[in-house]
């Protein structure tokens, strides 16, 4: 991993660690390192994911059938565990895919203000 300072990194809120599992996971099957290492990239090392974060959201994506797994060998010729995306999670993530873009696009609405308008009710 790389060590970046902590001030560049951002807290993921709650929700979005599943989210993006559920989305590296469309590119084909991972193991959890491999999970954690798209994210970071795929961010532009802006998200670290913590490994103690990381297993029981898998674990929690797995019981809700989102994902599956199985035990494979990994690049490095390691026993891991591989995870896979299952139609339910495929469909899952559609639905929280459009729930936030429409966070995003109303946060971004608000923090573009440039004057903010208070309409009283």
């Amino acid at each position: 991993m790389l060590n970046l300072d902590e001030k560049d990194h951002i807290a993921l809120l709650q929700g979005t660690l599943d989210l993006l599992i559920l989305r590296i996971l469309t590119f084909g099957p991972q193991h959890g390192q491999g999970i954690a290492r798209a994210i970071q990239l795929n961010s532009g090392d802006v998200l670290l994911v913590d490994h103690g974060a990381l297993y029981p959201a898998l674990q929690r994506l797995e019981s809700n059938v989102w994902i599956s797994a199985e035990w494979g060998v990994s690049s490095n010729n390691r026993k891991a565990r591989f995870y896979k995306l299952t139609a339910k999670g495929r469909k899952h993530l559609s639905g929280e895919i459009g729930r936030w873009r429409k966070l995003a696009a109303a946060m971004s609405r608000i923090l573009d203000l440039e004057q903010l308008e208070i309409s009283e009710s």
